[in-house]
């Protein structure tokens, strides 16, 4: 018979392995992500996009191609993941469960805002901007994640977030105060675009992580790009079409004829489709809050990315904000793993009132 000690020795083993394969999703999640933004910053470079006006909204109807196309390459990429894992049918079972699949709506509205205003900020800022601008979607995440499901905030980890946030303002403070002394270059879209990244990429972490409490990873990050795929579909292609008429077709259908964005979007929808597979399974690991935080990351990887294919320096700012976001990942990541034992708060309720909530989603 297996003795107390044994059984706390046991279970204490199989949280440390969680938790150190939640973060090394999380890394895997940065290195991917900030590999995205190299064929994310490469496709303005490839007709239609590198001709369109940056007057009169051309640049703000790539954008809305560019990401609508992302989100269906990401899609595809998805499909054939979800395929090769074998888990179609589960797909489909947990797509039929509204109380589980309602929750995968707003996330996706979420991300597709967060994807849209990153490309955004690539269109009239710069990818290294927009690489680092959403370094402060940590903070959002993981007070909504406190705020709608008490989510555990320990000392260590809000330090860490803090110290993430003052990497943001680095990055965001020398644009933004150009903008408001009228030194600017008029790009305040781009800075809105990193806004949006921010608050989106939060919020979806936070609206993810309560969908993945009752549903798989891989099958529910599939479910969150249908959604967003759906929302692009139904709603914005029929506005655009009123808006801009022959030109969104057209600007469509001249980048689908070109096989160098086909290809970039094969890359986009690679790199960017898996880095979210190991976001949504750090979720459940180590947490909304410190999954996001690690994973952000990505900004200096992706100003090292960016750099080994471009070979222009990104900016001073740049370089300082992503490394001050290094520092407080690092404190996030050097958190004892006994603290990680607990991540969400339990509401003192009977066990089976608390089980019965929980199968309700």
């Amino acid at each position: 018979m297996t003795s107390p000690t044994e059984i706390d020795e046991l279970r204490n083993e199989y949280r440390n392995r969680q938790v150190r394969w939640g973060f090394i999703w999380a890394l895997t999640c940065a290195v991917l992500w900030g590999a995205w933004y190299v064929p994310g910053s490469v496709i303005y470079a490839e007709s239609p996009f590198v001709d369109a006006p940056t007057s009169g909204g051309g640049y703000l109807l790539a954008a809305v191609v560019v990401t609508i196309l992302n989100a269906v390459a990401v899609l595809i990429a998805m499909a054939v993941w979800v395929a090769v894992l074998g888990k179609t049918k589960d797909y489909g079972r947990t797509l039929r469960q509204v109380k589980i699949s309602r929750w995968y709506l707003p996330a996706g509205l979420a991300g597709m805002l967060a994807i849209f205003g990153s490309v955004v900020a690539i269109a009239y800022i710069g990818a290294g901007f927009s690489a680092v601008a959403a370094l402060l979607y940590p903070i959002v995440g993981a007070l909504a994640a406190r705020a709608w499901y008490g989510e555990t905030i320990t000392k260590r980890a809000a330090l860490g977030i803090v110290v993430i946030v003052l990497g943001g303002v680095v990055i965001f403070a020398p644009g933004i105060l150009g903008e408001i002394s009228g030194a600017g270059g008029g790009a305040w879209l781009g800075y809105l675009g990193g806004v949006c990244a921010i608050v989106g990429w939060g919020l979806e972490g936070a609206i993810a992580g309560r969908a993945l409490d009752v549903s798989d990873p891989d099958v529910g990050l599939t479910l969150r790009f249908t959604a967003e795929v759906a929302i692009w579909l139904v709603i914005v292609v029929p506005i655009c079409s009123i808006a801009a008429g022959a030109t969104f077709w057209s600007t469509v259908g001249a980048a689908l004829a070109s096989p160098t964005v086909l290809l970039l979007l094969v890359l986009l929808g690679l790199t960017f489709g898996f880095c979210y597979v190991s976001w949504y399974k750090s979720f459940p690991l180590i947490g909304v809050g410190r999954g996001q935080a690690i994973a952000a990351l990505y900004g200096p990887l992706a100003l090292v990315w960016l750099y080994v294919f471009t070979l222009e320096p990104p900016g001073l700012e740049f370089v300082i904000g992503g490394l001050i976001a290094v520092v407080g990942s690092f404190v996030l990541f050097t958190e004892k793993r006994d603290v990680l034992e607990v991540l969400r708060a339990v509401p003192a309720r009977s066990t089976r009132t608390s089980t019965s909530a929980r199968q309700e989603a």
